[in-house]
């Protein structure tokens, strides 16, 4: 685990920020080329990226405070910081670091301050895949309009780009400790050091006698998703888009191939995800964007025998 992944003049850059900001950049350069090479503006690529990284940065906040469990918390940090259970000795929660309460009845760690803005601070972690999803379709949507162009055209080019960025960003939570999975005896199974994500989690399951240990081994489950997401990139590019049948047949495919691969992932997951009905809020979504590309794909193909048959 390496939560910044450098410093410059005395300034930590994070692990998980700096590998998604290289994702954005890789995806933005293969949406410029692609463009390029299909004869179209690559301004209205790179105007598009920014826009839906500012709003999938949003989006993904959003969901991880409405759906990630930790909503009550961030109500908790503006209205009555006592409510708030943090999970640390008492030698680390009195520390310069933390600057908490000790709560010696409960041996749990409170925070001094009130915070109202603590659900706004994505830079301190704490984003989801979807909530980005959901909220850079959205600005897609709207920016695509304005600069008239065709919104399933850049939307096939969505279906490659963004899960190779996707594919920077998971390992940005490898370095970062998040999204662990479950304990595993896999010959690849890793442990995280102490008061890591992996540690914290197993020490408060009573499955560590202390979160200053090493955690259990565990599935890499950021690994999983990054070379899922890498197969699904170099799957639509090389393979798909140059077949495909209709503009938007390869982002279907990638919405669907992404879905049913992290619904399996999330399986092995262990860090909090928020959900119900026995699935996290993730797979929840994934399936019904699984139904979703389904049924773009059905109107899409029918659409293509309309136009054919005429």
């Amino acid at each position: 685990m390496r939560p910044e992944l450098f410093r410059f003049f005395d300034t930590g850059f994070p692990s998980y920020f700096v590998l998604l900001l290289s994702g954005f950049l890789f995806a933005t350069a293969l949406g410029v080329l692609w463009a390029r090479r299909i004869g179209e503006n690559p301004d209205v690529i790179v105007d598009l990226s920014l826009g839906m990284l500012i709003a999938g940065v949003a989006g993904s906040r959003l969901l991880h405070v409405f759906a990630d469990g930790y909503f009550w918390d961030y109500v908790h940090l503006c209205t009555d910081p006592k409510l708030v259970d943090w999970h640390l000795e008492k030698a680390e929660c009195v520390s310069d670091l933390y600057r908490g309460v000790w709560d010696a009845d409960k041996s749990v760690c409170h925070p001094k301050e009130t915070d109202c803005f603590a659900w706004a601070k994505f830079w301190a972690g704490g984003l989801t895949y979807y909530g980005g999803f959901l909220g850079a379709t959205g600005a897609a949507v709207v920016l695509l309009k304005r600069d008239r162009f065709s919104f399933w055209k850049a939307a096939d080019m969505a279906g490659f780009a963004i899960p190779m960025g996707l594919c920077f960003g998971r390992m940005g939570c490898l370095l970062a400790g998040c999204c662990f999975g479950a304990p595993s005896e896999a010959p690849w199974a890793m442990s995280f050091p102490p008061r890591s994500p992996a540690s914290d989690a197993q020490a408060k399951a009573h499955l560590l006698e202390t979160a200053r240990a090493w955690s259990l081994p565990v599935h890499p489950t950021q690994v999983y998703e990054s070379a899922a997401s890498l197969a699904i990139a170099a799957a639509c590019l090389f393979w798909l888009h140059p077949r495909k049948r209709y503009d938007g047949h390869v982002f279907v495919w990638s919405l669907g191939l992404y879905a049913v691969a992290r619904f399996v992932i999330e399986i092995l997951r262990r860090d909090d995800r928020g959900g119900g009905l026995g699935l996290s809020t993730s797979q929840l979504i994934g399936l019904a964007l699984v139904a979703a590309a389904i049924a773009v794909h059905k109107v899409r193909t029918r659409t293509l025998k309309e136009e054919t048959a005429s």
